[in-house]
Parts: C-alpha cells; structure tokens; sequence
C-alpha cells in the first residue's frame, strides 16, 4: 500500500460560499474510527495522549482527494471560518480500515491532536483526504467565573438524567454545588495550559489534579479532572465530555458533591481556548 502525505497549517482565510460533498458510508466508517482512536489514550511517537471527546462530521471539510491543494482556498469557497486546518491524504487504502491502519501508522499525532473540533472525510477510489480543523471562536465569553458557573449549569442538566457512559451506564446523580476553591484551582491550571501551551491533567511542575487541591488548602476523598481544548462554549464542552466515556463517567459521578471551573484564552497557544472542571468531595 503505498501512502502519500500531505499535511499544512493555515490561518483564517475570507470565506464567500458553501461547499461540500455528501457522506458515504466508508466516509462516516472512517470518522467512527478516528473518534473510537480518540476515546482511549494512545501511544504515539515519543508519548502518549490523553483522551479526547469525538471530532464533530463536517461536511464543509469534505475536500474530493482530487481537488486543489491549496487548503486555505478551499475553505475560504467552503464557508468554513477556521484557525487551524491540517490535511492528510492517503492513497492505496480500500476501505475505511485500510485507512486508520495508515494513519494510527503515520499520522497519529494529526489525528490526536487536541485543538481539532471538526472532521471532513472524502473518498474517491483508493484515494483519500482527511480534513481536521478548528473553527474561529464564535461567540463572546463572559469572565472565567461566569463560564465557569455556565459550566455547572450545563453538568448538572446532565447529570440530572441517566447517561451511558461508553459501556457502562450511569444513574441520574445529585447536582454538584460550585467551589470557590475548586474554581481557583481550576483556573489556575488552564491559565497555565493556555499561557505554556500544553494540554495535560500533569502540569509542567508535575503535579496532578489531587496535589493542586491540596496545594490550596482543599482536604478531598475524592478529586477528578475533566479538561477540554478549541471548543468555545461551555455547552460544546459539555457536550463533547457527554460523548467521551471517560470524561463522561467523572462527570456523572455520584461520589462528586462539588465544581470549580474555568477556562482561558491565549491566541499564541495551539488551541487557543482552553477549560477545566476540577470535580472534588471534601473529607
């Protein structure tokens, strides 16, 4: 199988028309597989990623194998108000399979990238090209401690109804009370995501969720972490978490009595948005 690359960055270019291609079923088998990749922490390259909520199908970024190369162009013609786009075209692959080999392969660290929020996938033959791109942020963001509280508005609506979490399904749980605490200790971690550009429960001096607590001064039985990239409301966020089996199992977790949440933005950084939900129950 021979496997031809073709990878670029690009800024937000102008965008004047829509267009896109419809979905076939190989088309959505490969973006179920790239999602089901995300959901599970893989090796690749030198490290490894943590997990991360699906890649929304965008039919804007189904780009024909065939058609031009020059990406900023096409997603001005395609309406798509982007950031960041990165492209991978594959050829030799015959189905969708055939494809995720080639890319947990080659292109693992494209794919697992955590500033991506939108996926198009187009196939022609055994020619392939796999759109990631994140979107211009969409609307105004009210302070960190406004969002934040809108962060626990949307997890309690969903912890108030069952969830199934993955495989393993979930009880309606009691909703969680905001942490003044909690809320700085969260915001503290995203400044620093944003600010050192990285993405990581593991800050750079090493410490998890559970020492950031005690640090400042919150004494836990239990402490979880739920972190997010490239979303730009609290309700994608939410969302994106609902569709992880992971992140969703913290956030329906009846054992957690409190939240403190926030996010932050720093344009330099790869994502350029970033949220916490630091979940905690006291001793």
């Amino acid at each position: 199988m021979r496997v031809l690359s073709s990878v670029a960055a690009l800024s937000l270019g102008l965008v004047f028309s829509t267009a896109a291609l419809a979905v076939t079923g190989e088309e959505a088998r490969l973006i179920d597989s790239i999602n089901s990749y995300r959901s599970q922490a893989q090796a690749c390259g030198s490290g490894a990623s943590l997990e991360l909520p699906p890649l929304n199908s965008d039919t804007r970024l189904a780009l024909s194998p065939e058609g031009t190369r020059d990406l900023q162009q096409a997603m001005s013609r395609a309406a798509y108000p982007m950031v960041n786009v990165q492209a991978i075209s594959l050829s030799g692959p015959r189905d969708a399979p055939a494809a995720m080999h080639a890319i947990e392969e080659s292109f693992c660290q494209v794919v697992l990238d955590p500033q991506f929020v939108d996926i198009g996938v187009s196939q022609e033959g055994r020619d392939w090209r796999i759109v990631l791109a994140r979107p211009l942020l969409s609307g105004r963001l009210g302070d960190w401690q406004a969002e934040g509280q809108k962060l626990l508005q949307a997890i309690n609506t969903a912890r108030s109804a069952p969830h199934q979490c993955g495989g393993q399904p979930f009880a309606a749980a009691p909703a969680l009370t905001w942490s003044s605490v909690l809320a700085g200790v969260a915001a503290e971690h995203t400044r620093a995501m944003a600010n050192q550009n990285f993405f990581d429960h593991i800050d750079k001096e090493g410490r998890t969720p559970g020492d950031r607590a005690e640090l400042a001064g919150y004494l836990y039985q239990q402490i979880g972490e739920n972190i997010a990239a490239g979303r730009d409301s609290a309700q994608k966020v939410v969302e994106g978490w609902l569709d992880s089996p992971g992140h969703c199992a913290t956030l329906m977790n009846p054992d957690f009595k409190e939240l403190g949440a926030a996010y932050a933005v720093d344009p330099k950084s790869d994502a350029g948005i970033y949220w916490t939900s630091l979940f905690g129950t006291a001793q």
